[in-house]
């Protein structure tokens, strides 16, 4: 059979590759929202730096899977028009990652959830069939491990600290743990992807990630949360009530100034 444009796997899987980076472009864009609501209200100055400079790396990673986003989906937005110019509904991160803050151990928590997740999707990536994309993960893996060394560091001194670090430690991770299923479904959308090569089965992924967190839960004296139910609906663009004003003040400026430039 000839090979013509219609069946080269990396013809077929173009646009569904460009919403798969989106949703983990807007992954990282959504966490760093969050993440830089901590800074100036961070427990240590030392825990100010380290939150900033975690959002800084994932605004990093963000602007380049944004911007593959934009270059395969064939429409030439930018980064920035992703970021700026969509709707609430048009954005397609996992719930974790839009979760309010609240307490500091909270946010631990779902940064314990997250790193580990990322560590080991970027990984993974980084055999892409996609070059371009597996360039990338190698790179992003290195300081996602960053990530996850410090949230391990951080359940661990909770967990073993006060009787209420500990608790506070432990309400985190009920909060979040039923948001964090969402971070390896497998829809069509990846399940076509997987066949090809270009991202990998989310499956093995979980079942690792399940062990990685566990044993780091064991060493701070914590348990693995069992939740009863799993949130859903991020990836179809169906968001928590918390995520419009998220949206909002990550959009305020350049909605305030069209066009403008700095």
């Amino acid at each position: 059979m000839a090979d013509t444009a219609a069946t080269r796997p990396e013809q077929v899987t173009e646009a569904a590759l460009a919403r798969y980076t989106l949703r983990i472009g807007d992954d990282a864009l959504v966490l760093a929202q969050r993440l830089c609501q901590w800074i100036t209200r961070a427990p240590t100055i030392e825990e100010d730096l380290a939150l900033s400079n975690i959002a800084l790396d994932l605004v990093g990673h963000a602007r380049t899977l944004l911007a593959l986003g934009g270059r395969l989906d064939g429409t030439g937005r930018t980064e920035d028009d992703l970021a700026f110019l969509r709707t609430e509904r048009e954005f397609t991160n996992a719930l974790l990652v839009e979760l309010p803050g609240g307490d500091f151990a909270r946010t631990v928590a779902r940064q314990l959830a997250y790193t580990h997740h990322a560590v080991l999707l970027y990984g993974a990536l980084a055999e892409s069939t996609h070059q371009e994309l597996a360039a990338f993960a190698v790179r992003a893996a290195k300081e996602v491990a960053y990530h996850r060394r410090h949230a391990d560091d951080w359940v661990v001194r909770l967990g073993l600290g006060t009787e209420e670090s500990a608790r506070r430690m432990r309400a985190g991770l009920e909060r979040v743990w039923p948001c964090t299923a969402e971070l390896f479904e497998e829809d069509p959308l990846v399940r076509g992807l997987v066949a090809s090569g270009a991202v990998p089965a989310p499956g093995p992924l979980h079942e690792r990630w399940r062990q990685e967190v566990a044993a780091v839960l064991d060493r701070a004296g914590l348990p693995l949360p069992a939740p009863k139910w799993h949130a859903t609906g991020g990836r179809d663009g169906l968001h928590t009530e918390a995520f419009g004003p998220l949206v909002a003040e990550l959009q305020s400026v350049r909605r305030q100034f069209p066009g403008g430039t700095w």
